[in-house]
C-alpha cells in the first residue's frame, strides 16, 4: 500500500482538474506527477486515489452543465411515458450518452488488467502522447466545422463515446483528445465537439470513480478529500475557460504542448531519471 501525503493529494488534484478537459491527457500527466513524486503508477491504492479525485471534475461538470443536465434528464423521463416526447431531441440524446457509454466499460472491464499493468508504463504516456497529437493534428486539418449541437446524431454520440477507448488503453492519449479529434473529423465545430466530449465524460468517469472506490480504501481519508476538493475546483475554472477559449482558436497549442512534454519525458526515461 502507497501513502500519498496531504501535498502530493493537493499536487494531483490541481493536476487533475487542470487536465482532464483539456485534450492534453489528465492520465498522463498523474502519472508523470506520481513518477517525479516516486509514487508508485501502477500500485492499487494510487490508481483508486487517482480514479476517486476524478469525481471532483466530474462534479464541477455537473455543475457547469446543471441547467443542460436537468433538461436532458426531464427530456428522457417524459420520454418514458410518452411516445411523442421520446421523439425530441434531448430525450434521443440523453439515450444516445448512455448507448455511447457502453463500449468503454466494455472494453474498460474485459481489459483491465492491461490498462493497470503493462499498458500504465511512462514509456506508453510518452508514445500516446505523440500519437494523440499526429491525431489531433489530422482532426484540425481536415475539419469542415459544418454542423453544430442540434446536429448532432446517434451515430455521432457512439463513434465519439467509442473513442474514448483510446484513452483507456493509451494513457497519454487523452480522453478530451480523442473525443474532440472524433468529433472534429465527423464535421462538428470546436464548441459542438467540446459540449459532447463534456456531456460523455460524466458516465464513464463517474463509473470509473465508482469502480475504483474499493482501491481507494487503501488511502487514507484525509489526503483523498483534499484531492477530490481540488481537483473540483480547478476543474471548474479550466472548463469554464475551455469553453472560451475553443469558441476562437484552435487546438494548434495543445497540439505543441503535448509533443514538448512527450519529449521531456522521453528525455526523463532514457537518463533514468525517472522511472517507468
Amino acid at each position: 500500500m502507497s501513502t500519498i501525503s496531504i501535498g502530493q493529494a493537493v499536487i494531483l488534484g490541481v493536476v487533475e482538474g487542470l487536465t482532464e478537459f483539456l485534450p492534453v491527457s489528465s492520465t498522463g500527466h498523474l502519472k508523470i506527477a506520481e513518477g517525479l513524486m516516486d509514487i508508485p503508477v501502477d500500485d492499487k491504492s494510487v490508481v483508486g486515489f487517482t480514479a476517486v479525485i476524478q469525481v471532483g471534475a466530474i462534479a464541477a461538470v455537473l455543475l457547469y452543465f446543471f441547467r443542460d443536465i436537468v433538461r436532458f434528464v426531464a427530456a428522457w423521463g417524459r420520454g418514458l411515458t410518452s411516445a411523442e416526447a421520446r421523439q425530441s431531441h434531448d430525450s434521443k440524446f440523453a439515450w444516445w450518452v448512455i448507448a455511447a457509454t457502453v463500449p468503454i466499460v466494455v472494453v474498460g472491464l474485459a481489459a483491465k488488467p492491461l490498462i493497470d499493468g503493462p499498458l500504465a508504463s511512462l514509456w506508453v504516456v510518452a508514445a500516446s502522447l505523440i500519437g494523440g497529437s499526429i491525431v489531433m493534428w489530422l482532426a484540425e486539418r481536415y475539419a469542415t466545422f459544418r454542423r453544430g449541437e442540434a446536429d448532432i446524431t446517434f451515430k455521432d454520440s457512439m463513434l465519439v463515446g467509442s473513442s474514448q477507448i483510446l484513452a483507456l488503453l493509451f494513457p497519454g492519449f487523452s480522453r478530451s483528445g480523442a473525443t474532440l479529434s472524433t468529433g472534429l473529423f465527423l464535421g462538428l465545430d470546436r464548441v459542438a465537439a467540446t459540449r459532447l466530449s463534456f456531456f460523455l465524460s460524466i458516465p464513464a468517469l463517474t463509473g470509473a470513480g465508482l469502480y475504483e472506490l474499493k482501491d481507494a480504501t487503501d488511502a487514507d481519508v484525509a489526503p483523498l478529500i483534499v484531492g477530490t476538493v481540488v481537483s473540483f475546483v480547478v476543474a471548474y475554472a479550466s472548463i469554464a475557460w475551455l469553453l472560451r477559449y475553443v469558441a476562437k482558436h484552435t487546438f494548434n497549442l495543445f497540439i505543441g504542448y503535448r509533443i514538448v512534454v512527450a519529449v521531456v519525458l522521453f528525455g526523463l526515461l532514457v537518463s533514468g531519471k525517472i522511472s517507468a
